[in-house]
């Protein structure tokens, strides 16, 4: 069953969650779950709000919501960067996020990729920019088999202050493609329009955190070039 078939999100969306086990890296309780529905059973990743490490800068019990807008995100602009991801209320342990599991090789991520490969990052990085992603890590851009890449583990999205920090600064300062650009320009008149996919984001974040999302968006397709790292802490600790 590909990650696009539509049985996949049904089943993520009203399975029954059983646990499989715990990742034990990382600093908020995330889990590996069994979800078992009539049209098929998928793994999956559980992080339940309850398990998230307040964050001094992002408001408490909020990760879990950001991992679905990162998700929706990723699926407005039409790039399948980012696995199906849902809400549950009725998780084990209680409300959080649910994100297909991918069965990928932990060693294929970034900082293994080949000169041959970084340019698939193109996407992965506007995308960062677009969600102000405060913790791309290597380790959160995963290569498939087929050459696609995957990104995880977007918690940390989405706040209303600038706060990039990632890995990805192999295009600094060269232009955007254009097909790229035209993507993120289609997702920000989406975004503005009084319509389900602002409806959608304003059901997962902050009123000031929308605002901020379209004017993120705007500002990437006027300037129209990849960033140049800035001042402060441009890159995520640990790095990987």
């Amino acid at each position: 069953m590909p990650l696009s078939d539509p049985a996949a999100r049904t089943i993520l969306a009203t399975g029954e969650i059983q646990f499989e086990g715990q990742f034990v890296y990382g600093s908020n309780h995330t889990f590996l779950t069994r979800v078992r529905h009539p049209a098929g059973e998928r793994l999956a990743v559980y992080k339940p709000q309850r398990g998230e490490r307040p964050l001094w800068d992002f408001p408490d019990g909020t990760l879990a919501a950001r991992e679905v807008a990162a998700w929706r995100t990723s699926e407005a602009l039409g790039w399948e960067l980012v696995p199906p991801t849902v809400l549950r209320d009725e998780g084990p342990a209680g409300p959080g996020s649910l994100q297909l599991f991918l069965d990928l090789d932990p060693e294929r991520h970034y900082f293994t990729f080949s000169e041959d490969e970084k340019p698939a990052l193109r996407a992965a990085a506007v995308f960062d920019l677009l969600v102000n992603n405060a913790d791309r890590k290597g380790g959160h851009i995963l290569l498939a088999s087929d050459g696609h890449v995957w990104l995880i583990d977007h918690g940390v999205c989405f706040h209303h202050e600038p706060k990039l920090r990632t890995v990805i600064w192999d295009f600094a300062g060269e232009p955007i493609p254009d097909l790229l650009l035209a993507d993120v320009k289609r997702f920000r008149r989406s975004l503005e329009a009084s319509g389900e996919l602002r409806a959608s984001f304003v059901e997962l974040l902050s009123a000031d955190e929308v605002e901020a999302l379209g004017l993120r968006a705007g500002r990437i397709v006027e300037r129209a070039r990849f960033p140049m790292p800035g001042p402060g802490r441009p890159y995520p600790w640990p790095l990987v």
